[in-house]
C-alpha cells in the first residue's frame, strides 16, 4: 500500500498537476504555497517512483530499509511542512496517511524482506 500512494503521488508530482485546496494532490499550488520551487515536485516525483520500485522488486532487503527511511523523512517533512505554514489540520491527512502507511508497511514487512529476519 506504501508503493501504491508513492507512486500515485509521485506520478502527480513529475506532471507538475495543478490541484487547489484541501486534500489536492500534492502539485504545483501546494509547493508554492509551502513556499518551495516548483523545480523540487520532479526531485519528490523521481524520489517516490524509486522508493516505490525499490519495495516492489524481490530482494534487496537494505534498499528496501533505505526507501522506507526515505519515505518516512520525505512525509515527515512534509507534515511539519504544513504545520510550520499553520495550515489547517485538513491539510495534513494526506501526509499523515502515506506517514501512517509508510510506517505499517515497515512494521509489517514479510521475513524476507527485513535485514534480521524473525523466527
Amino acid at each position: 500500500m506504501a508503493a501504491l500512494g508513492m507512486i500515485a503521488t509521485g506520478m502527480l508530482q513529475l506532471l507538475h498537476a495543478e490541484a487547489e485546496g484541501a486534500l489536492a494532490p500534492p502539485g504545483v499550488f501546494g509547493i508554492k504555497h509551502l513556499g518551495f520551487p516548483v523545480y523540487l515536485l520532479t526531485l519528490l516525483g523521481i524520489w517516490k517512483l524509486l522508493g516505490a520500485l525499490a519495495l516492489l522488486v524481490p530482494r534487496f532487503p537494505l534498499l528496501k530499509e533505505w526507501a522506507y527511511a526515505g519515505f518516512f523523512f520525505l512525509m515527515s517533512g512534509a507534515v511539519f511542512s504544513h504545520i510550520a505554514m499553520n495550515d489547517p489540520l485538513v491539510e495534513l491527512i494526506p501526509g499523515l496517511l502515506l506517514l501512517v502507511l509508510t510506517v505499517v508497511s515497515w512494521y509489517f514487512r514479510p521475513a524476507e524482506r527485513r535485514l534480521i529476519p524473525v523466527n
